[in-house]
């Protein structure tokens, strides 16, 4: 398994001369924000200068990102065409999506969800609203239920949209938050169970369909699973 040597050191699942990707650890910021705490996008940046010796500031495409408590498949782009292409696709929502999510209460087997949310930036948290708001932005996804275990349920989850909290906050509406996610009603402490697996598209200069996957951390409460790879 190649990483990137940083501290922390990160999984390296893809790269060639125009992509990069890799697993982020749980905890772990996608881009750099006011505590100038660590962050993936500038130790990716970090591990290209030195694996390639560039001079100077190194491009790397920031093409979507990941809440800091959540884990998994994060897509750079390495040049400005991929950036272009790939920025296309996920406006076009082309793209696919799979998320591992680990939650409480009684999901049923398979579902839709549909709702729209509003974003306070201020707190940092998503609200379900009425479709008339005016403000709320339709939240769309699909997931079924893979295992049971401890009380607890393994969902494989697919997006339509892809708006801020949008998992965590669906989920917890219908009465099943996220393990761990104490900001949406879960009542267990610790990293949130939640985990981006699957990532699917069509690669911007190759133009062949790229699967990229991820397993979860091999922690709490993952490991009650024997399934930790979406199908």
């Amino acid at each position: 398994m190649k990483t990137t040597g940083t501290t922390p050191d990160i999984e390296i699942i893809y790269e060639d001369n125009h992509l990069l990707a890799v697993n982020k650890p749980a905890g772990l910021l996608s881009q750099e924000d006011i505590t100038g705490k660590p962050d993936l996008l500038n130790l990716c940046k970090g591990y290209l200068k030195d694996e390639y010796n560039k001079p100077g500031n190194v491009f790397l495409g920031l093409l979507h990102r990941l809440d800091k408590p959540v884990s998994g498949v994060m897509l750079f782009a390495k040049t400005s065409k991929a950036a272009s292409r790939l920025s296309k696709q996920i406006r076009d929502r082309t793209i696919k999506k799979n998320y591992l999510a680990i939650v409480e209460g009684s999901p049923p087997a398979q579902q839709y969800l549909s709702h729209y949310l509003v974003k306070d930036r201020d707190r940092n948290i998503s609200s379900i609203v009425h479709k008339n708001h005016g403000e709320g932005k339709l939240a769309e996804l699909t997931f079924k239920k893979l295992e049971s275990a401890n009380g607890l349920h393994l969902l494989q989850i697919s997006l339509i949209t892809g708006r801020a909290h949008q998992i965590r906050v669906q989920l917890s509406s219908e009465g099943y938050p996220v393990w761990g996610d104490n900001k949406y009603g879960s009542s267990y402490p610790g990293n949130i169970a939640l985990h981006s697996a699957g990532f699917i598209f069509i690669h911007p200069t190759l133009k062949k369909e790229i699967k990229l996957l991820a397993n979860p951390p091999k922690v709490q409460p993952w490991n009650y699973f024997g399934k930790v790879i979406p199908e």
